[in-house]
């Protein structure tokens, strides 16, 4: 049960055991050895209690604050999103043996064609220094028997407000692999009856493997932009764990040629 705020009594014994103790310790070079023993008892009980706290709040205090949504973007992005699954604790927080199409939270969906699932995926909390997400994403794949997997983010409503064809969309995820896989992003734009599609690989050698979608290369009817979502798509995905410690995406205007 979580304490609350400490009322203005405990307060005023707290300084007063502080106080105490600074005392003992001042005179600990003169007290008597019979004295000092006892002192030295109690003052390790309460050392017992003392550390295990301070393990506990380090640890935590080191790890992102949920619900962060610190994100590193260039100076002119009009828009910038970390997906629920990085940023909170979803409601369910893990599933094995995954059907296609299942959903975890409410902006993402796992599709495969296998006919057997040996998938699973669960949220994980990230305790990494360099970690600006609280929460990462990890698959586990084993046996797989099927020709596509793929990881579907939809995208909020305000990604495609005032969204036009000379914005780019930048995607920086922070991935680790269990061994070497390709991994392809696929940005989908849907205007009317229309989806566009920009497809980038993403290179898994860099740090941050960051790439943007540039969409003054696409026919986007401006005036019909209804919704866009991103695939993640993986190419012999087999007896691999992946594990996505960040996933963020943001928009700015492309430079004037």
């Amino acid at each position: 049960m979580a304490l609350g705020k400490p009322s203005f009594l405990s307060r005023v014994l707290f300084k007063r055991s502080i106080r105490r103790w600074a005392r003992v310790a001042d005179a600990a070079k003169n007290t008597p050895v019979s004295v000092l023993r006892k002192q030295r008892a109690h003052a390790r009980r309460l050392l017992v209690h003392l550390n295990r706290f301070v393990h506990v709040a380090d640890n935590r205090l080191a790890l992102p604050l949920i619900g962060s949504q610190a994100i590193q973007t260039s100076h002119d992005s009009d828009w910038a999103w970390r997906p629920e699954a990085w940023s909170g604790p979803l409601p369910e927080q893990g599933m094995a043996s995954v059907p296609s199409k299942s959903i975890l939270g409410g902006e993402i969906s796992l599709h495969h064609d296998c006919d057997f699932s040996e998938l699973s995926l669960r949220q994980l909390r990230n305790t990494r220094e360099a970690d600006l997400a609280p929460y990462g994403l990890r698959m586990d794949v084993f046996n797989f028997d099927g020709s596509f997997l793929s990881l579907v983010i939809d995208f909020p409503e305000a990604s495609v407000s005032g969204l036009k064809r000379k914005h780019l969309i930048r995607l920086e995820p922070i991935i680790e692999l269990e061994k070497p896989l390709e991994i392809f992003a696929r940005l989908n734009i849907k205007h009317g009856p229309n989806t566009e599609q920009v497809v980038r690989e993403l290179p898994l050698n860099d740090t941050v493997p960051m790439v943007e979608f540039d969409l003054a290369y696409t026919k986007l009817n401006e005036k019909r932009v209804d919704s866009m979502w991103l695939d993640l798509i993986f190419e012999g995905p087999q007896m691999n764990q992946v594990t996505l410690r960040d996933l963020t995406l943001s928009r700015r205007p492309r430079a004037d040629v």
